[in-house]
């Protein structure tokens, strides 16, 4: 087949915004919940288990059409986040959404208060809504009673998801406007950022500056929205439910033990000298004596190559086909099915995701594809997290999404072997050496650079805290860039606004420490596969299989890692320290 950069189709969801189906959801889904609320009388601790399984299987058959609802909303105003329809249809569905999450609260509330001999006996013949239950009763310690929980969603609504949704709707119409050979365009931020990878340093730089100018221009009010966040966060999370501190909250989401997050970010502060070697490296070899902030991502030959879209995709799935075909041809149904939105468009959500809204439906991945290399290593990227949930399809609506740091493996592999192809194929010896300095370019990007963002999103909700203002929090970010580069990078004064131009610490605090885990997890299990070939490939998608089955620690342990141990951490920055060892004698 013959690949085209298109628009996807949410038709497997619902025909259209006004379509008669898409009111149905919402009728039916308030009839399911009434149904529901029923069960109510039955849940006792001697609950016979057969009524126990059609009480958790009425739970999922609900959930999946209010997914199939949310998933809608969501995709659409992320094709045009400026359509006023779709943000009144994200608004209405969340509305929707947290008073029916308020009318079934019962049922997690009363299994989270079930005695541990009952709990045990029914989590026995719950098959894979097990983890999913185990999962619930962790957060007994930090559980309100119904009352308080049922204010904490309605209050989501109309106060940080609506932030959030305000926060979209501002910085997804921005425009920004640079100069590009000799006349001045106006760029959405997706094609701006392609020059900052460009071979032209003016116009690297000129594009950053532009695009802190427009974030400066209102880092006040984004500032404001963001400490609203915070306070939120820890009014929620610390204040009422009583977790240790913010970012324990997030862990215990995502099923992280707290030693192993503090032991990731450990170790990753202590190795950045290692990008401080390759940052000089770099400027070495582009001819300057020490490199800028502009030139961190600045390729070392002159090779912008660009590939079209077909041809992007054919490279892609030739990869992964070369991995498993079964692999690829779950990537081919992603286009197949039409799920993919890879243009480029005024108001389109920038930078790139994959939402799986449920099992048994192929997921939809967006992009804005202008055909540099970067882009093509972004489509492997999402289209392995789209393999990922794929693979994990036969598990509930509960356990079939992986925990934020497992979710990170299946994309980053996916990249791995597509750089892989290219170095063996590209004829061209400047692409190729380009080539590898981006795989380090990358793996800063994706440890270093996420890592410094959970360090200072730990900083930062405890600056809030202590009342500091906008630009106490903004000259802290500033020093987290120069701990970050020490004396190896110059850091211009406009990066103190790059924080509120990060949409994860808006949308998901601390998300972003589960690109450091993913990648460094990968490099550890790239190793693996190199060593031992075809035996790796059924360990590595068993991995996958297990989606969120299973605590993430539990999962990795079968491949023989311990993700509390600052020694396995350490071992993926021994490869990049070979990777730069390696550039510093060429």
């Amino acid at each position: 087949m013959t690949f085209t950069s298109t628009r996807w189709s949410l038709e497997a969801l619902f025909p259209a915004l006004d379509s008669p189906e898409l009111e149905s959801g919402f009728t039916e889904l308030e009839a399911r919940v009434g149904e529901f609320e029923k069960f109510r009388a039955d849940l006792t601790p001697d609950i016979d288990p057969e009524h126990f399984m059609d009480i958790l299987s009425a739970t999922e058959e609900t959930s999946r059409l209010a997914y199939r609802l949310y998933g809608f909303a969501g995709l659409s105003f992320a094709a045009d986040t400026q359509d006023q329809k779709t943000m009144s249809l994200l608004g209405r569905i969340q509305q929707f959404m947290a008073e029916l999450q308020n009318r079934s609260l019962f049922f997690s509330l009363w299994w989270k208060d079930l005695d541990d001999e009952n709990a045990n006996r029914l989590m026995q013949i719950s098959g894979d809504y097990r983890y999913y239950l185990e999962v619930m009763r962790n957060f007994k310690p930090h559980t309100l009673t119904e009352a308080e929980e049922k204010i904490i969603n309605i209050k989501d609504v109309t106060g940080a998801q609506a932030l959030v949704t305000l926060y979209d709707a501002i910085t997804n119409r921005y425009v920004f406007k640079v100069e590009v050979d000799g006349e001045t365009r106006e760029l959405t931020r997706g094609e701006l950022m392609a020059h900052v990878r460009g071979s032209d340093p003016d116009l690297r730089a000129a594009a950053y500056r532009e695009l802190y100018r427009v974030y400066g221009d209102d880092g006040p009010i984004l500032g404001q929205m963001y400490q609203t966040l915070v306070r939120d966060w820890r009014n929620e999370n610390v204040n009422l439910r009583r977790f240790a501190n913010p970012i324990s909250a997030r862990n215990l989401n995502n099923d992280i033990p707290n030693e192993a997050v503090d032991a990731l970010l450990d170790v990753c502060q202590k190795n950045a000298v290692i990008f401080q070697r390759y940052f000089r490296i770099k400027a070495r070899l582009l001819g300057m004596e020490r490199l800028r902030r502009y030139d961190v991502y600045a390729p070392i030959a002159k090779s912008d190559k660009k590939y079209d879209f077909d041809t992007a995709a054919e490279m892609v799935l030739d990869s992964f086909n070369a991995f498993d075909p079964k692999v690829a041809n779950l990537a081919r149904r992603v286009f197949e099915d039409n799920h993919l939105d890879s243009e480029i468009r005024k108001g389109k959500q920038s930078g790139a995701f994959c939402w799986s809204v449920v099992p048994d439906l192929t997921p939809w991945v967006k992009l804005n594809y202008q055909g540099n290399a970067d882009d093509v290593a972004t489509m492997a990227h999402e289209l392995g997290h789209a393999i990922h949930a794929m693979l994990a399809g036969h598990h509930t609506l509960f356990t079939f999404h992986s925990s934020l740091p497992l979710a990170e493996t299946a994309s980053t592999f996916g990249e791995m072997m597509l750089i892989d192809k290219l170095m063996a194929e590209e004829p061209d010896e400047t692409v190729r050496r380009d080539m590898l300095f981006r795989q380090v370019d990358d793996a800063y990007a994706t440890i270093m650079r996420q890592a410094f963002f959970a360090l200072f999103e730990k900083q930062a909700h405890e600056m809030v805290q202590n009342n500091a203002s906008v630009d106490e929090i903004a000259a802290a970010y500033f020093e987290n860039l120069k701990s970050q580069f020490g004396d190896a990078v110059e850091v211009s004064d406009e990066f103190k606004w790059e924080w509120v131009s990060i949409p994860h610490i808006y949308h998901t605090p601390f998300y972003v420490y589960a690109y450091a885990f993913g990648q460094l997890l990968v490099l550890s299990l790239y190793q693996q596969f190199k060593a031992e070939g075809e035996a790796f490939k059924p360990k590595y998608l068993k991995i996958l299989s297990a989606g969120g089955s299973e605590a993430p620690a539990r999962i990795l342990s079968e491949a023989g890692i311990d993700i509390r141990s600052a020694a396995f951490w350490q071992g993926g920055f021994d490869v990049l320290d070979k990777l730069v060892t390696q550039l510093e004698a060429m």
